[in-house]
């Protein structure tokens, strides 16, 4: 048995997913961070064109890699060029500048976001697969994919166009990134969640769409857990011992708070519960911090990380 971030970490592509709002983007930079701190060198990918994890360290992301800290650079992974940089590599580069300049290229790329899609999974496979001669290798790479329904539609287009294409170029292409994809010994899907029903029922969505593909997720972090360590009984006490002290003239009041935070405890359990049953992954727990931002968020988030092993299975190579 090894622990679950350890084992994270051997893999080649984390693909961090989930509904928008749950924290994927902060989760995506703890585990960046944490690649990068081991010593591994990370690039984390985002596909926001605001490029908040990278904004979040103070830089901004580019087409191109930027180094966002020691060991740590991002990138922000765009349809249109992912698809001209792909193009790049098989049409001569006179043919291109033609191709680009064309009005019909430009109606295509506007009206074809499914073949935009397919060249961004490739993008990152050829980061892997494909670097250039003499270029430092990457370690891994953190991809904070777009929440849950746009990201679905991105891991979905390879499989697509392996059937679509046959055995042309795009179809010969799309099969290898299929195949990369599901080697589990090089690509983890990390789901994550919250307690909320919505959340709770999107990460259900995304287990059942990705095993439909032949996927599976290889753990699911479940944030902003409640980091209430009292029980019913301290909630009493406390009642009991107000009616008694006419200081505590606030007290139920607070006792009311502690109540709401006991109800998100048992949802929590409840939804973890559910997890177990219908994800089987191992779970990751992050308790919530309040009043972070940026690297003070990843650091906090870091931290749990590093100090909550959940143990898991090694992984057989291959699909």
């Amino acid at each position: 048995m090894t622990n679950t971030i350890d084992e994270l970490l051997k893999r080649r592509v984390i693909a961090v997913l989930g509904k928008g709002g749950v924290g994927r983007t902060s989760v995506s930079g703890a585990l960046a961070m944490l690649a990068a701190q081991r010593g591994l060198r990370t690039l984390v990918i985002e596909t926001d064109p605001q490029t908040p994890l990278a904004v979040g360290f103070g830089k901004r992301s580019g087409f191109a890699p930027r180094r966002l800290a020691a060991k740590l650079w991002g990138m922000f992974l765009g349809g249109q060029e992912s698809l001209e940089d792909y193009l790049g590599k098989v049409v001569p580069r006179p043919v291109l500048r033609i191709v680009f300049a064309s009005s019909i290229y430009q109606h295509f790329v506007r009206a074809a976001p499914a073949v935009r899609e397919l060249m961004m999974m490739g993008k990152i496979y050829d980061a892997i697969e494909r670097q250039s001669p003499g270029e430092p290798r990457w370690d891994v790479i953190v991809f904070d994919a777009p929440a849950s329904g746009h990201a679905l539609s991105m891991l979905r287009m390879p499989f697509v166009a392996r059937e679509g294409f046959g055995e042309s170029l795009v179809g010969r292409e799309a099969k290898e990134v299929v195949r990369f994809f599901r080697d589990r010994a090089l690509c983890a899907m990390v789901a994550v969640t919250t307690a909320e029903p919505l959340a709770m029922a999107e990460t259900l969505e995304l287990n059942r769409a990705l095993v439909r593909l032949g996927l599976e997720i290889a753990a699911v972090v479940f944030n902003r857990k409640s980091p209430a360590p009292f029980e019913s009984g301290n909630i009493a006490l406390m009642v009991r011992r107000g009616t008694r002290e006419l200081a505590l003239r606030h007290v139920d009041y607070l006792a009311g708070i502690a109540g709401s935070e006991l109800k998100r405890k048992s949802r929590e359990a409840r939804a973890l519960e559910m997890l177990r049953r219908q994800i089987g992954a191992p779970r990751i727990l992050l308790h919530e911090r309040r009043g972070f931002a940026g690297t003070a968020l990843f650091a906090e988030l870091f931290a749990q990380l590093i100090t909550t092993p959940v143990p898991i299975p090694r992984v057989a190579a291959g699909p």
